[in-house]
């Protein structure tokens, strides 16, 4: 991984903080730090960091909120942390905009993993599985080169995952793809089990995509199988 990567790390605990950073810097990383999720926003604004780690219990503003505000203005890769761990904790920061989370107490084996993974995803291009620089589905556009996603000429502003799992959609035109291979194939083979990460993140996704989330038209589910990308001119899409 890049020595000139930086890592944000938000904490209200310096004990935390300093554990962390350890950590990341001698896995090559630099690390900046804010102990609540107002500092974390400015941070973000002026320094734009390559990811951030962001806990959820802080003062003046908690992670959640913090999430929501980054994701106005930034695309940033955010990895909540939660000391809780329970499925609504993670649901709510994956719903806020965040494209991973980490359960407290972690290994620094585990933190890396996880950083690693979401930079990786982040980095990620496959222009190279198309024949042309634009794709076109109905109003949705994507200019694979610029990364740069339009829904009826209007810009949509996508996280690094979902680009990338809008990508595999595209590139997998006409096919149906199950849970197991779009984890796979946008999280990384540790994530293979995690379906709900990737509900979260198609929901998001088609919250932002979609004329009509409730009836998709670019992102159809095929119940017990998976989902697909239909051919503009195959079968009228499947609810879900």
């Amino acid at each position: 991984m890049s020595k000139e990567k930086t890592i944000l790390v938000v904490d209200d605990e310096p004990r935390y903080l300093r554990l962390v950073e350890v950590n990341l810097v001698t896995d090559g990383y630099a690390v900046q730090t804010a102990m609540d999720g107002q500092q974390a926003v400015e941070a973000v604004a002026g320094d734009q960091p390559d990811l951030i780690l962001l806990d959820v219990m802080m003062p003046v503003m908690d992670g959640f909120t913090a999430c929501e505000r980054i994701r106005e203005f930034s695309s940033v890769p955010i990895i909540i942390v939660t000391a809780k761990g329970e499925e609504r904790d993670r649901v709510r920061g994956l719903d806020a905009g965040a494209d991973d989370y980490i359960v407290k107490p972690f290994s620094a084996q585990e933190l890396l993993a996880r950083v690693r993974a979401v930079l990786r995803r982040a980095e990620r291009q496959t222009v190279d599985s198309f024949h042309e620089p634009v794709f076109k589905h109905h109003e949705l556009q994507i200019d694979l080169p610029r990364a740069h996603v339009t829904v009826a000429g209007k810009e949509v502003s996508l996280t690094a995952t979902e680009y990338r799992l809008l990508q595999t959609f595209a590139a997998e035109l006409g096919r149906v793809l199950s849970p197991e291979h779009l984890l796979t194939s946008v999280w990384g083979p540790e994530y293979s089990d995690d379906k709900e990460i990737l509900w979260v993140c198609l929901s998001r996704l088609r919250q932002k995509i979609e004329p009509d989330p409730k009836k998709p038209t670019h992102i159809v589910t095929r119940q017990g199988i998976g989902y697909l990308m239909p051919p503009e001119s195959g079968d009228s899409p499947a609810e879900d």
